[in-house]
């Protein structure tokens, strides 16, 4: 890989590029271009092709990209050739139905533990995944070697538990909260905002945006 940083905007789209290729394998299909991975997932080709150029020489002008090999690379970039442990807390309305997605798009990621402090929770199976009390996460991460904490903890909380998370080592978190929070920077946050985003796509909608897909 090239040493110089990959944009953020195209780390988003390596999943999507991955997925699709997955597709085409397991369809047998040994060939595809740009312009075929163009129409699949709605990226422009010179989109497509400056995101793979980051990654140095993918493929050949004129002859397209081996599926099973970009498959593979991609793979190994998005560490999908291991398997990573995910913890989850907060076992609220959203929590629930997060453990419910069983992350199909990878057979790499698993959410292994679920953190609650409601009693009449904490101690039962959900969904295949077992539910500990908040008292018993840091110990629990350290156990089951889990690096990434999806947070759906009610706002007023978010900060207190992200800084345990810490102490705890985790290295990346997914903030399903409203609560803009902090962490050291070699902690890594993504914040995913529902209301923002549904109320972005309601911007575009009565801006004439209709039948156009909203850019990163």
């Amino acid at each position: 890989m090239k040493e110089n940083q990959i944009p953020k905007a195209t780390a988003k789209r390596l999943p999507l590029y991955y997925r699709y290729l997955r597709i085409l394998n397991n369809a047998g299909k040994k060939k595809v271009s740009s312009t075929e991975l163009s129409e699949a997932v709605q990226v422009d080709s010179a989109t497509i092709r400056r995101d793979f150029s980051y990654f140095g020489e993918l493929g050949k002008r004129g002859y397209g990209y081996d599926v099973q090999d970009l498959m593979q690379f991609f793979a190994k970039t998005l560490n999908d050739d291991q398997m990573t442990n995910v913890a989850l807390i907060g076992v609220g309305n959203l929590g629930s139905a997060l453990l419910k997605y069983k992350f199909h798009q990878s057979n790499s990621i698993r959410v292994s533990a679920a953190f609650d402090v409601n009693p009449d929770i904490v101690g039962r199976i959900v969904d295949g995944i077992p539910v500990y009390p908040m008292t018993d996460m840091k110990e629990q991460i350290a156990i089951q070697q889990i690096d990434i904490a999806i947070l759906t903890v009610p706002a007023q909380r978010s900060q207190d538990v992200v800084n345990e998370l810490v102490e705890a080592g985790i290295k990346g978190i997914l903030n399903f909260t409203p609560a803009r929070i902090t962490a050291p920077s070699d902690v890594l946050i993504q914040n995913v905002d529902l209301t923002n985003e549904l109320q972005t796509l309601i911007y575009f909608l009565h801006s004439g945006s209709e039948g156009e897909t909203i850019a990163e």
